[in-house]
């Protein structure tokens, strides 16, 4: 047993030590948003070079050998007795991310970083021009590059879990393939249902002319109306809506804005809003810590997709909205009323587009990515057979197939930056999301009736309190147990998708 003291003092230097850290990965984080809202394309070459730089430097501080010494010091003391303390919670996440980091040597850490930039430079180009072939050749080599990754971790059962693990700790594919597999016939069959019911939306409704100045107004609106902190956060336009933390007191949300397409804007920033939301209730106190940090992308994405689907497409959010909306946009939607309204924004009907899905049919689209992800790896699909598996899949999934590769598996950003082994996430997040509501419903009482009188700060208040002041205290298995005092489960969610699809539908 070290004295505590000695311990003691290794926890104060290790804290100083990952607190600098942080603040220069937030730098890397605050390259990275420049780079997708306002760097001129003639800068890609010099941002690569910046972004690696940085994501080198970082890389070494992380796995410099006193963190280790340091590490192992405090572990052999008292200080880590409780696993869910501060210091204890702390030392178990630093532990984990040392382990991983020096697993992988800084030139792969470089090599990847490079690349990514890259890539993402030639997705965009690719994808304007719906060319697979432009952008295959960086998809080979991230590919190579995240088995090169996944190698040197290691991992306990499928090379997948090794990429799986930094965004979703503690999972493992073969978890998700039962989670997804218990989803995936239930939601065939109720979009199958939903599809022969004769009901369609008026989806018209939402495909009127929409001025981007009025929907950049009306979506500030929603955002703040929400909680959003505008002086702590930003809001901005991007290819692909992203939500990044350059750090405490600040949080940047993007969205992309299109005149005849209502949904895409202010979904997606209610949507990225969520994001911000997690992040604006950390604890400032403890940032650059993993009890100030959030806890994994699915309980990321719960945040994100309840607030745009739970409370931003229930019929009790446009009694509160609607009225504002006409007022933003006049004659446009004047002839609304709340029932159409309702329906058109609850549509369900396959889509080409991930970030465009309904809720019903949304977790298909992650099923597809999560199994091309695995074969990828395990080199049972080539990169050149890509564009072909998708459009197979789409069609035994959704019965539809993507016109061209910008409508189908170039659509995405997260591949071309490295990205493989997060999408899975994003279901996790529709799980725990539906779950959490659930709980929230039971602890607050009639939600319905708050959201009509325009009042959110309630749930919001939940959320803090269950989730958000807990940073990495939990496991995500603990936390949505805690919160909710169940084991995770699909059923909150096909509930809810059911209950909605009855209403509208009759299904």
């Amino acid at each position: 047993m070290h004295d505590m003291s000695t311990a003691e003092k290794a926890y104060e230097e290790l804290r100083k030590e990952m607190r600098e850290t942080s603040t220069l990965a937030s730098i890397g984080s605050l390259l990275g948003w420049d780079e997708h809202t306002y760097m001129p394309p003639g800068g890609a070459e010099n941002r690569a070079n910046q972004s690696s730089l940085i994501a080198r430097m970082v890389h070494e501080r992380a796995t410099a050998s006193k963190i280790g010494e340091w590490l192992a010091t405090i572990e052999s003391s008292d200080l880590v007795g409780d696993p869910h303390s501060d210091i204890g919670a702390n030392v178990r996440e630093w532990r984990r991310g040392y382990d991983r980091a020096t697993k992988i040597p800084s030139s792969l850490i470089e090599e990847l970083s490079r690349t990514e930039v890259l890539a993402q430079q030639a997705w965009a180009e690719a994808r304007k021009e719906s060319s697979f072939p432009k952008f295959s050749p960086w998809l080979k080599k991230i590919v190579a590059l995240k088995k090169q990754e996944a190698e040197c971790v290691g991992y306990a059962e499928h090379i997948y879990d090794a990429l799986l693990d930094p965004y979703e700790p503690d999972e493992r594919a073969s978890n998700l393939r039962q989670v997804f597999e218990g989803l995936r016939k239930p939601l065939v069959d109720l979009i199958g249902r939903i599809a022969s019911s004769g009901k369609k939306a008026p989806i018209e409704l939402t495909e009127r002319a929409y001025a981007v100045s009025g929907q950049d107004k009306l979506s500030r609106m929603g955002a703040t109306a929400i909680g959003f902190n505008f002086n702590n956060g930003r809001l901005d336009t991007s290819v692909h809506p992203f939500c990044s933390e350059p750090g405490p007191g600040d949080v940047r949300i993007t969205t992309r804005y299109d005149e005849h397409h209502f949904g895409d804007a202010f979904f997606g920033v209610l949507h990225e809003t969520g994001h911000a939301l997690y992040e604006q209730g950390l604890p400032r106190e403890y940032a650059g810590q993993p009890i100030g940090t959030s806890r994994s992308l699915g309980i990321h994405e719960s945040q994100s997709r309840m607030w745009e689907n739970l409370v931003g497409r229930s019929r009790s959010f446009w009694q509160h909205f609607l009225p504002k909306a006409k007022e933003v946009f006049g004659e446009t939607m004047r002839d609304i009323t709340l029932d159409q309204w309702y329906f058109a924004i609850n549509d369900v009907r396959p889509s080409f587009i991930r970030v465009e899905a309904d809720e019903a049919t949304y977790n298909l689209h992650i099923l597809l990515r999560f199994e091309l992800e695995q074969v990828l790896l395990t080199d049972d699909l080539s990169v050149d057979d890509l564009p072909s598996a998708w459009n197979e899949r789409m069609q035994k999934y959704l019965g539809i197939a993507p016109p061209n590769d910008a409508q189908g598996c170039l659509q995405d950003i997260h591949w071309s930056g490295g990205s493989i082994g997060y999408f899975p996430t994003y279901t996790l997040g529709n799980l725990y999301a539906a779950q959490f509501f659930e709980a929230a419903r039971k602890d607050l009482g009639d939600l319905d009736a708050q959201f009509a009188r325009g009042e959110f700060s309630p749930l919001l208040q939940w959320l803090r309190e269950k989730i958000h002041r807990h940073g990495q205290r939990y496991s995500a298995r603990e936390l949505v147990k805690h919160a909710t005092g169940s084991e995770l489960s699909a059923k909150p969610l096909l509930d809810h998708l059911n209950r909605r699809a009855s209403e509208l539908y009759g299904v």
